[in-house]
């Protein structure tokens, strides 16, 4: 799913291109697209483009009659410019085409249209912009672990799996720590990494995509250290990735520099291994050499 950095380089692409432009006409494939009704998004045509901003890890349009878009990508939707792939939806503006394109055979991707910015439901807390009482308040006032504190969008804004992952390596922090545990050094070192992995891959994005469209959006970077990573060795210390799979995601993590050494249980093999889950890499070794 687009995370914090792809949406931020999306819209600034989409401002470049779209920004000021009026919106002549659009095509929508599937009416489940839409998932709202009144205002409907024919009132979108023939106005003017006045306003691109993120909210949480949706896409917010808004238009010169006051009226407002939100386009939720979901995993597999992306945006092109001037693309001539079959799309899901197309904008048509004055200087060009917008278009949406969703792979394989789900459909999750949503568009909303509402009558002003204050109709738009918010998002988790901006992390990039709020200070550190307003962080360490709202991370801490559930007890969750880190992992899935990170990534829901009712705490924080704009972070999904693969960037949790990044930033956890980078403060050095177990996934699976309480929030209520960290102390007031960890949630400090903790908004850093956070402010620090975003920036630093927001800035990847842009060199990429130039004066360009962002067309290459993937979970799975070369720039990463953890995530996606699984049994290669850790950029810091070369012990190899680890990773815990629950559902259709997986946590990455170094076992040397965020868990102390200790092998976080895999649900589904400790469930199958019981007592013979290894607790640590050297275990995990004999295991494999035996």
């Amino acid at each position: 799913m687009p995370e914090y950095p792809d949406i931020t380089v999306y819209i600034e692409a989409i401002e470049r291109h779209a920004l000021g432009h009026i919106l002549t006409g659009m095509k929508v494939k599937t009416p489940f697209l839409v998932r709202t009704y009144q205002p409907p998004i024919q009132d979108l045509e023939r106005q003017t483009l006045t306003g691109v901003r993120r909210v949480g890890k949706k896409i917010a349009f808004g238009f010169s009659n006051g009226h407002w878009m939100v386009l939720h990508l979901m995993i597999a939707g992306r945006l092109h410019w001037n693309s001539t792939r079959q799309a899901l939806a197309t904008f048509a503006f004055d200087n060009g085409n917008l278009s949406l394109t969703e792979a394989g055979s789900r459909r999750q991707a949503s568009i909303h249209v509402y009558a002003g910015s204050s109709a738009i439901p918010s998002a988790g807390l901006e992390v990039m912009t709020c200070s550190f009482e307003a962080f360490a308040a709202r991370f801490t006032a559930e007890n969750h672990t880190l992992k899935r504190a990170l990534t829901d969008p009712h705490i924080l804004s704009g972070i999904g799996n693969a960037y949790s992952d990044e930033i956890l390596h980078h403060a050095r922090l177990s996934p699976v720590t309480l929030s209520q545990k960290l102390t007031p050094e960890n949630l400090a070192k903790l908004l850093d990494a956070i402010r620090d992995r975003l920036n630093f891959f927001t800035e990847v994005l842009r060199k990429q995509t130039g004066a360009g469209f962002l067309e290459k959006v993937t979970a799975f970077r070369p720039e990463m250290a953890a995530h996606g990573k699984f049994n290669q060795p850790c950029p810091r210390c070369a012990t190899p990735i680890q990773r815990i799979v629950h559902g259709a995601h997986e946590t990455n993590y170094c076992p040397e520099c965020q868990t102390g050494g200790k092998l976080l249980a895999d649900r589904a093999l400790s469930r199958l291994l019981g007592k013979d889950w290894p607790k640590t890499l050297e275990e995990m070794e004999e295991r494999k050499r035996g």
